[in-house]
């Protein structure tokens, strides 16, 4: 965070709607007119943290079921035994000594958000790997309810654990519970509603350390929410967000304490982070074995086959042919964007709609010029209404659809274990997966998913394959449907489109200086996902998606309308010409790349307008060179905002050139050959 302070860095995080936290407030019938309690709940990703979160307030949150996708932060309101809560959903976190944005986050909400409980929810059948954060929260005096959760599949894998032990040994409450069902959460109100800080699980660390440790807790002078030995050992771990802290609340007095962070530093050999880390994990594990029992038998069934052969080359990469074949091809592209949208465009629109509205609007607005706005050939009606009921809605809803099904089912997890060595190559690790699934469904959503990677150049590689190889939902799903007559040519764009995508992410994994990135996470169970939440993810997800984005459809459609009135649109054409006519296009095709620079959508579907038009060369030239095209207005102002103007604008430049130099050369080769499609 480079000279920024821990809290000017959170207010401009805190003012900014649009950033990543959106406080979705559910109001409770029982408000009462007293400050809210504020309750956090806080753990690794994928433990059922935004399912206790609706249990415990009785609304709906976006659930994940992959690390990284619970991007923003929600929050809702309850009652419990008489008392009113404010009830955070925060990001997932492995530790204190944070690495990924989203860690930082949720670091940064126990530090400026000063909560009266906070929730810390674990996996009881990993209980081990996650306990250590447990003593970090302890160290830090925070007031702590250690939630075992998924109790139910712990008990179902023979896991016995003794919570009152365990509750005994840390000195905190701890709470048993299985969201899915909704078992324990009585247990876990009374837990809260009863809950007193007192002193919890003491770690001795060496010698040197606790010494040092003292020294540094000795110098601190300021106020901190957290204890003075939790800051200090953060601080010994070298934590830039806790050291920008320190050096705002202590002024001049941080030299002192910067001369005895290095004096100590150079004692070990080791670094202080991996040896505080380590000492944590023993402690845990110590603990784990004392209160718990695992007296199950591990049985191999047909979920850990399928789970395994999931992440197998051999086997995965068939299962990942075929999802991607019945998911997006034939269900996205075959039905959504093929059968759905002939009846919704031809015969509610076309027979119904569109009729309807003309005869409104030429017998009840005299001019011209006003017509044209709603019905012309851009009109808001026929270009902004249309395009986005009738073949933007069906797509991304069938997207969304499938992507909800994938993400509840635990496959997304395997899919990046599986893809891991492959993107590495393209300096990437695993976790980009869910930006670049997410890419399919709106490259605005997925670019702002990639501040969840863990370093810049990752971040950037990301977000230039976004902006460049990544076509969205609904312009896949009109591709397919514009293709789908030659399989050839659907082959050759699936085949064009990923070769530029291996070959730019290689390059720029080369370009851009730093290291691989490390990758490691817990798979969830695969599990048969639940028909009314894949419904309501669904339903929610095309809910934020027309709130965003249909009033830039309208706007869009007036935009170009305007153009097209004053003339401003006959000259871009014209000026396009000499490009078009270099990789083989005619000009009715501009019309598509002006549109798909506003929005990717709607450039796909201008191409679907115009298909019968285009030879099959052309089609796939045109296919091509949308998708390679610039990102669309949205995720453009996303990129300038996540990465920076400069980079931003450079990324712009080079994919709108690039993607027209691509077409030129497939153009050049097909011509050459004499191909036919």
């Amino acid at each position: 965070m480079g000279n920024k302070t821990i809290k000017s860095w959170f207010r401009g995080f805190k003012s900014d709607s649009n950033d990543l936290k959106t406080r979705n407030l559910q109001e409770n019938s029982g408000k009462s007119k007293s400050k809210l309690k504020k309750l956090v709940l806080v753990g690794n990703p994928n433990v059922g943290k935004s399912l206790l979160f609706n249990k415990l307030t009785g609304s709906y949150v976006t659930v994940s079921n992959y690390p990284g996708t619970t991007v923003s932060i929600d929050s809702g309101k309850c009652n419990i035994s008489g008392e009113n809560y404010e009830i955070i959903d925060s990001p997932g976190m492995y530790s204190l000594s944070s690495i990924t944005e989203e860690e930082r986050i949720s670091k940064l909400i126990l530090l400026e958000d000063e909560p009266d409980i906070l929730l810390h929810v674990v996996d009881a059948k990993n209980m081990e790997r996650m306990l250590p954060l447990t003593l970090q929260l302890i160290e830090a005096k925070l007031p702590v309810v250690l939630v075992l959760n998924m109790m139910d599949e712990a008990e179902n894998a023979g896991i016995k654990i003794d919570a009152s032990q365990l509750e005994e040994k840390l000195g905190i409450p701890v709470a048993t519970t299985a969201a899915t069902t909704g078992q324990g959460i009585g247990e876990l109100n009374h837990k809260i509603s009863q809950y007193k800080l007192k002193d919890g699980f003491n770690i001795k660390y060496d010698e040197k350390i606790e010494s040092a440790a003292q020294k540094i807790s000795d110098l601190l002078q300021g106020e901190y929410p957290v204890s003075l030995r939790s800051l200090s050992l953060l601080l010994l771990q070298e934590d830039s967000d806790v050291q920008n802290l320190v050096k705002e609340k202590e002024g001049s007095n941080y030299t002192f304490i910067d001369n005895l962070l290095n004096e100590t530093l150079s004692q070990f050999k080791q670094p202080l982070n991996y040896l505080i880390k380590m000492k944590l994990q023993k402690e845990a594990t110590g603990l784990v074995s004392e209160v718990s029992d695992d007296t199950g038998e591990i049985q191999i069934g047909f979920r850990e086959k399928l789970s395994r052969a999931m992440i197998n080359p051999l086997t995965g990469i068939p299962i990942l042919l075929a999802v991607l074949y019945f998911g997006l091809y034939r269900f996205v592209g075959g039905f959504a964007a093929g059968d759905m949208v002939d009846f919704i465009e031809t015969e509610i629109f076309g027979e119904w709609a569109l009729p309807l509205v003309e005869g409104f609007v030429t017998s009840s607005i005299p001019y011209e010029a006003l017509q044209s706005l709603i019905i012309g050939d851009y009109g808001i009606f026929t270009l902004g209404i249309t395009y986005a009921i009738a073949i933007i809605l069906p797509i991304v809803g069938a997207f969304f659809l499938v992507f909800s099904i994938l993400e509840d089912s635990g496959y997304l997890p395997r899919l990046a274990l599986l893809l891991d060595r492959l993107f590495k190559k393209i300096g990437l690790s695993g976790r980009a997966i869910i930006p670049m699934v997410l890419g399919v469904g709106c490259g605005s959503m997925a670019t702002m998913t990639t501040r969840t990677l863990e370093t810049k150049r990752e971040r950037n590689i990301a977000t230039l394959l976004l902006a460049l190889a990544i076509p969205c939902s609904a312009q896949l799903g009109v591709i397919f449907a514009v293709l789908a007559t030659s399989s050839s040519a659907l082959w050759l764009w699936v085949f064009v489109i990923l070769l530029n995508y291996i070959i730019i992410g290689f390059a720029a994994s080369k370009i851009l200086p730093g290291s691989n990135p490390t990758f490691y996470m817990e798979l969830p169970p695969l599990r048969v996902p639940k028909l009314s939440n894949v419904l309501r993810k669904t339903y929610t997800r095309l809910i934020w998606y027309f709130k965003e984005l249909f009033p830039l459809f309208i706007a869009i459609s007036v935009l170009i309308w305007g153009l097209e009135l004053t003339g401003i649109l006959d000259f871009i054409i014209g000026a396009m010409n000499p490009v078009l006519s270099a990789i083989g296009l005619p000009v009715e095709t501009a019309q598509t790349f002006i549109l798909g620079f506003f929005r990717r959508d709607y450039g796909a579907a201008g191409l679907f307008e115009i298909q019968d038009a285009l030879t099959g060369v052309q089609l796939l030239v045109s296919a091509v060179v949308l998708t390679l095209f610039v990102p669309c207005v949205a995720q453009f102002l996303v990129m300038i905002k996540e990465r920076g103007k400069k980079v931003a604008l450079a990324m712009g430049a080079f994919v709108l050139v690039y993607a027209f130099f691509v077409g030129f050369l497939l153009n050049l080769i097909l011509s050459t050959l004499g191909v036919v499609l």
